[in-house]
């Protein structure tokens, strides 16, 4: 174990630590050894999320819609009742960011200026209510006009208003140097600076600054018109769903008492303890089962661990099982 490259990564070598000296959650290599003997011969592809609905084959519009998505992936879940964001559109009912999405995509095909930054930059809560209608009010609206307002001005002042722009602009790795695609993007838009701090250290976490990346490798890599040369280095993205997948599969698992407050929906704080391990045990425990997988498939079968994140977020992300609560725009 542990014999992969991407064990150096910077998220990887921050989690670990965490995983050490963690007291809620475990990870079980027993299990995860178990689950890959089974999994890794299922067929593993790229995610279909961003293409559910129907988009003109125009790369910059891809980037400036999966980079609007990325901005708001998070909190999809009423802190109060535990009841999901859901909307209908087309025909079909849609949960969680795919609910989201299906509004944005309304918005974009009835001529709303949604992916210009001038737009992001002066929109009010009024704003957001207009355009995500669903089975609930979205949770934390005021955050999300905050961080629209943000980046709706660097794009505007750095990048002619478009995300397009910006993408153009780094390097075509993760990491360069500070040139690359999830520097720069941690960086320059700072609501993607997953960071938290675990006993004196730095966890770099980085959920939706990582795949926002992996969302641009699905929706534009069949087009040929972008690339991230170091995917390999990618982890998971430490959301609220596969850790459910985890837990329920028996490759983690948390104590009683953590595990008690998550079935009452209990909020888990935001850098708190218990929030960190789990986040950090979703990370580590994919990279494990990853690393497993392969072992058993044929190299050119190899996996990158967000095939394996999406192959639990799928089937998941509108379970009723409970998942941890936390108020937080980073997921």
């Amino acid at each position: 174990m542990h014999e992969s490259p991407f064990w150096s990564t910077p998220v990887l070598a921050s989690v670990r630590p965490v995983v050490d000296a963690s007291t809620h959650v475990r990870t079980h290599p027993d299990a995860v050894r178990a689950v890959a003997g089974w999994l890794a011969y299922e067929e593993f592809g790229l995610p279909d999320g961003m293409l559910q609905f129907e988009l003109p084959r125009d790369p910059d519009l891809l980037v400036d819609t999966t980079m609007l998505v990325s901005l708001l992936n998070f909190a999809f879940t009423d802190f109060d009742t535990s009841v999901k964001y859901e909307a209908d559109y087309q025909g079909k009912r849609h949960s969680d960011s795919e609910a989201m999405f299906a509004n944005i995509h309304e918005a974009i095909v009835t001529g709303q200026p949604v992916l210009d930054g001038a737009w992001m930059a002066e929109l009010t809560v009024a704003d957001l209510e207009k355009l995500f209608r669903g089975s609930i009010r979205m949770p934390m609206l005021e955050e999300r006009a905050a961080i629209l307002n943000e980046a709706g001005r660097t794009l505007v002042g750095r990048y002619d208003g478009r995300f397009h722009n910006w993408y153009r602009d780094c390097a075509p790795r993760m990491y360069a140097g500070g040139d690359g695609l999830l520097e720069r993007l941690v960086t320059e838009f700072p609501r993607f600076n997953d960071v938290s701090m675990y006993h004196g250290r730095d966890v770099r976490l980085f959920k939706l600054a990582q795949l926002s990346l992996w969302s641009l490798h699905a929706v534009l890599a069949p087009f040929g018109t972008f690339r991230v040369e170091d995917l390999s280095d990618m982890t998971a993205f430490a959301d609220y769903i596969v850790p459910v997948a985890l837990r329920l599969m028996g490759m983690t698992s948390y104590t009683p008492e953590l595990e008690a407050r998550i079935n009452a929906g209990d909020e888990i704080g935001r850098d708190s303890d218990e929030e960190i391990e789990i986040r950090a045990h979703t990370l580590y425990a994919t990279a494990l089962l990853t690393e497993e997988i392969n072992r058993i498939r044929p190299a050119g079968m190899a996996l990158v661990i967000p095939q394996v994140d999406y192959r639990f977020w799928r089937p998941f992300h509108a379970t009723v099982w409970p998942h941890h609560l936390t108020r937080t725009v980073m997921y």
